[in-house]
């Protein structure tokens, strides 16, 4: 894959740039714009099956990929925004959840952290 998560930071930042939407994208809008955009996800999958979740039809899929789309596209502008780097605070996230879920403690199990036994 030649494109990179940097690239489409400064592709969406240059973005609203030109259209003068600095003025708009600020940490509380996009994380509302987030959450429509979330929410607009849910909806395709909102009364199905989990097989019927698994198999969309061709055109549903396009649908929810593009709503993948507009979620990523948010969460990126909100990072950046923030001064946050999305995957380095993805690796530190794994990190912490490797410790909060050890493997022999855990498989097979979707508790929450707090749930297991010590």
């Amino acid at each position: 894959m030649t494109d990179s998560l940097d690239q489409l930071r400064g592709r969406l930042a240059a973005f609203a740039q030109v259209r003068d939407w600095e003025q708009f994208h600020n940490p509380k809008n996009l994380v509302m714009a987030l959450v429509g955009e979330t929410g607009e996800l849910v909806e395709h999958f909102q009364w199905l099956t989990p097989e019927q979740a698994q198999a969309l039809p061709t055109d549903k899929l396009e649908e929810v990929r593009l709503e993948i789309a507009d979620i990523l596209i948010y969460l990126v502008r909100l990072a950046d925004r923030l001064g946050v780097d999305p995957v380095q605070a993805a690796f530190d996230k794994v990190a912490i959840n490797e410790l909060r879920y050890p493997v022999e403690k855990v498989r097979g199990s979707a508790r929450r952290a707090g749930e297991y036994e010590d």
